[in-house]
């Protein structure tokens, strides 16, 4: 695990601390208070989840950034400290599982476009192979893909960001879904428009 003590340490190293006081924000975070556990804000906004961003790094620095996705509750939180999730059959070129084997730390970035707000996550990854138990109850029953592994990440800090230039984008489900209710709703109205005409009302 990282030795710093405070969860802002993760993300203002002191070099970005000196590019704060060079550029004149450093003040303004000097004072900033991030969360290093799992609170009722943070589970509320993993619950609604479909997709995120995991980055990884090689031991000598390279950075990779790979998209996971699934329905609403794939991501899971396993206590106030851990998330995690399966592991899916995909391109096997296996990057994030050979990175986090010589480099653990990890960051996650969670966007919610619907609702223009974000969350940073600082923390370690560990991929589990192996794990029969663990794969198979990560897992999200009927969803299609074939779980591989376990990946657990350990939160160290998070943080949520400002909606400032966050496209407002909707799931084609969630559209779907309200076109239906409209439609559905129309129709409804017309049949009784029929009615009542038919009626002489």
């Amino acid at each position: 695990m990282s030795d710093a003590t405070d969860p802002t340490d993760h993300a203002f190293s002191a070099s970005v601390k000196a590019a704060q006081i060079r550029k004149g924000s450093r003040q303004h975070y000097a004072g900033m208070i991030m969360a290093d556990r799992v609170d009722a804000r943070l589970a509320a906004f993993i619950g609604e989840v479909r997709s995120f961003y995991l980055g990884t790094a090689s031991a000598d620095g390279q950075p990779y950034i790979q998209h996971r996705g699934g329905p609403k509750g794939f991501l899971r939180i396993l206590d106030d400290k851990r998330l995690a999730f399966a592991d899916l059959t995909g391109n096997r070129q296996y990057i994030t599982t050979g990175n986090a084997a010589e480099n653990r730390k990890a960051f996650i970035f969670l966007m919610d476009y619907a609702n223009r707000r974000r969350i940073k996550l600082w923390g370690e990854l560990e991929v589990i192979e192996g794990d029969a138990d663990l794969t198979a109850a990560l897992a999200v029953p009927g969803y299609r893909g074939k779980p591989e592994q376990a990946m657990v990440f350990t939160i160290t800090a998070w943080d949520i960001n400002c909606p400032q230039h966050i496209p407002h984008l909707l799931p084609a489900e969630d559209v779907a879904e309200a076109l239906s209710a409209r439609d559905a709703r129309i129709a409804a109205l017309e049949a009784q428009l029929a009615a009542l005409s038919k009626s002489g009302t």
